[in-house]
């Protein structure tokens, strides 16, 4: 494989692996994270139910966690190695890029800083990931904001990261399907925002 046809494949990898694996993921944790607004019970029913499911360490490995290592490696990889700057480029497209790969670097940050407080503290103690585990994590307001932040900018990293793979795969081709796919991708990423800050503010009390 030469080195064109090497970096499409891991471009395209890059991609699938942000939408299939880790966007589905994004998904399903809003709406566990959003049973809380149903009160405490059905939110720790769920983290009861995901700590103890079957198959529980070959999903989180081959599901999440490699394609997010693979996904922010290559990500922070391309980061560093663009050389694009929003005066070189004037369309609106173009911001987006720019904000796609600071979105990037937050989400990463975020993502770490929530498996520090609470994946890794349920199998440090034992203890299943509840309400109160996640309402402890943002019980300031400082730590609040900045879980919103985190959680805007992994949605805008999905919604936009999915803009992306649609043209990496070919499914939108014209510019004509692009600039319709970016209306409703950007319809998504509203109607995500609503819903993933309606789903924090069950846990901000």
């Amino acid at each position: 494989m030469d080195k064109d046809r090497r970096a499409n494949f891991l471009r395209k990898l890059h991609s699938f692996a942000g939408v299939f694996p880790l966007g589905i993921f994004l998904c399903f944790h809003m709406c566990v994270n959003y049973s809380a607004n149903w009160g405490t019970t059905p939110y720790d029913t769920m983290g009861s139910f995901m700590a103890h499911m079957p198959y529980k360490v070959v999903l989180e490995t081959f599901v999440i966690f490699l394609p997010l290592l693979f996904h922010a490696l290559y990500g922070v990889y391309i980061s560093l190695t663009s050389s694009v700057t929003v005066k070189r480029y004037r369309y609106f497209r173009n911001w987006c890029y720019v904000l796609q790969r600071i979105a990037g670097i937050v989400t990463l940050l975020f993502v770490i800083w929530h498996i520090y407080g609470t994946k890794l503290q349920v199998e440090l103690t034992g203890v299943d990931p509840s309400y109160a585990m996640v309402a402890g994590i943002v019980a300031t307001p400082i730590e609040l904001a900045l879980f919103a932040i985190g959680l805007l900018c992994s949605i805008y990293h999905f919604c936009n990261g999915l803009w992306t793979f649609l043209i990496t795969w070919g499914i939108t081709v014209s510019p004509r399907s692009q600039k319709i796919s970016g209306y409703v991708l950007f319809a998504l990423f509203i109607a995500f925002a609503a819903f993933g800050l309606k789903a924090l503010s069950a846990f901000a009390g």
